[in-house]
């Protein structure tokens, strides 16, 4: 099996690297009297259905049997209240500064002490969905909870027959545990008064105490899941990915990456007006190998936000369960959904893979072109990176404006773009690793890097049929590119009414304001978190490079 459950018992000593602090007390909760194994998706839809709060909808589940569930199965609506978002500031991480293991550890005993008269749920699930990636994951959570434990299981693969043989065939990692994640969504504690998500991702477990919304969990469990595949050979994605079997016979994979309203989902799911054949791996989370260029899905569904989506809209035909949506009754007397953000900001579903019919789990072609979604009002539509590390950069560089509704100090320059490596907020691993394995594949395996700017260029919108006409144009090897202005490694395809005028100097100005931004968070990365993230120094190289020659 691929990771590792068990141990003979000369292995159970102090100088097994599997073993630790965090992952003694996390997975020690599992094994009480007061734990109730679930084993089916079935069972736990049943269980969640009857849980404290849950709404079942009178919308039917499609074709649930091919998807572990029983006939008549209904979508399942529950909310969670206030917070409708991940809480970042709850994160404590092993191995970066100020994280003090001894202290948060006791707290988390406590956590499981504290469960001890309460039921608690076990379920498990597969990470990674080829038999050249499979991580097994345990989850541990109090009766009451039982919707975030079916969203769990919905959101990753359960366990059937045919996975579990696919399991039992996988790539072995003998020294990677199996994931175990224990949670009480019930839990406080005057220290964390947003609530603790606390990882050792090296030992592959985590405690996420005083959240309930699902997406702690979703991310959570993928956050070591992409370590376990940092450490194994892989570059790590928070992105879609998408192969086009083209009429001549090539076939041309793309990976986007952006932040949240970038654009990401829409390209990857794009159909463009039926022009292509075109198969899916994935829309958020997955893996690519810096051995052979192959990619994984990490999970089978997609959780999606509902406000797109009103009832008419044919794509909720495919819904598992929502999340933090309102509820109505139609015509019929029929309960049904109150999408469209109109109750709460950051309103999801789980919508089914078969949302995508065209979807696979692996696409074993090599990966042919990256490219980083920004919302950088200086980049043009579509630029070309020609160097590895100034493509490596660029990605650990990401970039979005800042919004409107945000509150900023004085002095503070509202214009000023904000970054999120790789478009990941979720890494446990040092960036430098990201950088390294991206780079990688730029320059050994020749993929190329573009950069997208999918928001406004000096105040002029892009639309999206202008992005996807720019992947479409790359696809099909179409894409004229000429060298932009003094830049050595950068090229430019013209867009009429898109071409910035290098000789006009409130353009140059912003655009070398914007890259001194970069050059600011690169080398902040030296002293935050004690300098966990440093970059290599060649990534500030090539970012004072570009305003040198900018001039």
């Amino acid at each position: 099996m691929a990771t590792k459950a068990k141990f003979r018992w000369d292995e159970l000593n102090k100088d097994n690297h599997m073993l630790s602090m965090a992952r003694a007390t996390i997975e020690t909760a599992f094994y009480g009297n007061n734990v109730v194994k679930v084993n089916s998706l079935a069972e736990c839809y049943n269980l969640a259905k009857n849980a404290p709060g849950t709404i079942v909808t009178d919308l039917p589940i499609e074709r649930p049997e091919e998807i572990g569930l029983e006939a008549g199965s209904k979508v399942l609506l529950f909310n969670d209240g206030n917070v409708t978002g991940r809480t970042a500031a709850a994160r404590r991480i092993v191995g970066e500064p100020g994280v003090d293991v001894k202290k948060i550890c006791g707290e988390v005993r406590d956590a499981v002490y504290a469960t001890r008269t309460r039921k608690l749920y076990h379920a498990q699930a597969y990470i990674g969905l080829d038999k050249d990636f499979m991580v097994k994951a345990h989850l541990l959570i109090p009766e009451t909870h039982e919707m975030l434990m079916y969203n769990w299981l919905l959101n990753f693969q359960y366990i059937t027959d045919e996975y579990r043989k696919m399991y039992r065939t996988s790539n072995q990692m003998n020294s990677e545990g199996d994931i175990y994640f224990f949670a009480d969504p019930d839990w406080s504690h005057p220290d964390y008064p947003l609530g603790l998500a606390f990882f050792d991702p090296t030992h592959n477990c985590a405690a996420v105490l005083g959240l309930r919304y699902f997406g702690e969990f979703k991310k959570g469990t993928l956050t070591l899941a992409w370590g376990i595949a940092n450490r194994n050979g892989y570059a790590c994605c928070h992105g879609g990915q998408k192969r086009y079997n083209l009429s001549d016979g090539r076939k041309f994979v793309v990976g986007v990456f952006g932040l949240s309203g970038s654009g990401k989902s829409t390209i990857t799911h794009a159909k463009h007006g039926g022009k292509y054949d075109v198969t899916v791996l994935h829309d958020d989370a997955f893996i690519i190998s810096t051995k052979d260029g192959s990619s994984i899905a990490l999970e089978p569904s997609y959780f999606d936000k509902t406000q797109d989506y009103p009832m008419v809209s044919p794509d909720n035909k495919y819904l598992l369960s929502v999340q933090n949506v309102g509820a109505t009754l139609d015509e019929d007397n029929k309960i049904v959904l109150v999408t469209e953000d109109i109750r709460n900001g950051n309103g999801r579903a789980i919508k089914s893979k078969l949302w995508s019919p065209n979807r696979v789990d692996k696409l074993d072609e090599p990966i042919n072109a990256i490219f980083w979604l920004m919302k950088d009002p200086t980049i043009p539509p579509i630029i070309k990176l020609n160097g590895p590390a100034l493509a490596s950069t660029m990605g650990a560089a990401l970039a979005t404006k800042r919004t409107t509704a945000e509150r900023l100090a004085p002095g503070v320059d509202p214009d000023a773009l904000v970054f999120e490596s790789y478009a990941n907020p979720f890494r446990t691993y040092p960036l430098k690793d990201d950088y390294v394995k991206f780079k990688a594949l730029f320059e050994e395996r020749k993929v190329d890097c573009y950069v997208l700017n999918t928001g406004y260029l000096m105040g002029k919108k892009i639309p999206k049929e202008l992005t996807l006409s720019c992947v479409e144009s790359i696809v099909e090897n179409k894409g004229k590119f000429k060298k932009w202005g003094n830049f050595s490694e950068i090229e430019i395809m013209e867009i009429e009414g898109f071409v910035p005028d290098l000789n006009d100097k409130k353009y140059k100005d912003t655009l070398r304001a914007r890259l001194k931004d970069r050059h600011d968070f690169i080398e902040s990365r030296k002293t935050a978190k004690g300098g966990y993230d440093e970059l290599p120094p060649e990534a500030l190289e090539v970012i004072d490079k570009l305003i040198k020659e900018l001039g």
